[in-house]
């Protein structure tokens, strides 16, 4: 591997480190040589996949509590990295609420869907998103550089295909809230502001959207994604580690504002 792809020693941050896509981003930082500062929310369960690569990394990997809502909890995040670990050089801005379809008993018609659920998407995947920006992209300003990437989705430029899940039997048909592909949205453009107010500073900030990612979804919810995408099937880990360290590192120091989609061809058709 160049060595422009290589993070040597260098400090990343991942929010949401321990939630279904976190452990994807830190090994791939690891593997690319970085040391990880890993936040969540105190007493957020630790999944297996987490557990593991902190285990394997030991001090190359350290958790922060971290509540991404809330300004004075992402600042003492943020000192606490810089203390233990130094100025970090990378960001990446992972944690969201998303809408796994496992509600069965409790799903609303989309005109019935109640606006505080909307609310808390919103507040968490782009205030979230922009407060964690602020904090620890401001220090990076301040440095000299670095780089931020802002976990967007697929559904940041397209609406959900509803027959993705009319298999599921509930109450109501399962609907993906339109706050989700909305917030992923805003997290696009947030990217492309924060991209061009602080590129002088050398500051680079580009999201990365991905396409439906393998983790434990039921066979025909699989053969249905899988006939919609042009790869014909959904990603998996491996495919998002490399375009996560393209983005990182030096291989992209003439990318910002950009939205990369590593969606196997999705948004295509």
């Amino acid at each position: 591997m160049s060595h422009t792809f290589h993070l040597d020693n260098q400090v990343a941050v991942v929010t949401g480190a321990c939630g279904k896509l976190g452990p994807i981003w830190i090994e791939a930082l690891l593997d690319a040589g970085a040391r990880v500062a890993a936040l969540d929310l105190s007493g957020a369960p630790g999944s297996g996949a987490y557990d593991a690569l902190a285990k394997r990394a030991g001090d190359r990997v350290r958790r922060f509590d971290c509540d991404i809502t809330d300004r004075v909890s992402i600042e003492a995040a943020a000192n606490g990295v810089v203390a233990a670990m130094g100025e970090p050089a990378v960001l990446v801005n992972n944690a969201g609420v998303d809408q796994p379809p496992d509600s069965a008993g409790t799903r609303h018609h989309l005109q019935d869907l109640p606006v505080d659920q909307f609310r808390r998407m919103v507040d968490v995947n782009v205030v979230g998103t922009f407060q964690v920006t602020q904090v620890f992209g401001g220090r990076m300003a301040a440095a000299g550089g670095g780089s931020i990437i802002n976990i967007g989705s697929l559904y940041a430029s397209v609406s959900p295909d509803a027959h993705f899940y009319d298999h599921l039997p509930g109450n109501a048909p399962f609907i993906k809230s339109p706050a989700y592909g909305a917030s992923k949205a805003a997290v696009v453009n947030l990217s492309r502001y924060f991209a061009t107010h602080w590129a002088g500073q050398g500051v680079r900030v580009n999201t990365l959207s991905p396409g439906g990612v393998l983790g434990g979804q039921d066979d025909q919810f699989k053969a249905k994604y899988g006939s919609r995408v042009p790869l014909g099937r959904m990603a998996g880990p491996s495919d998002l580690m490399g375009p996560l360290v393209f983005l990182a590192s030096a291989a992209s120091s003439y990318v910002t504002g950009h939205e990369l989609r590593v969606d196997g061809g999705f948004t295509a058709w």
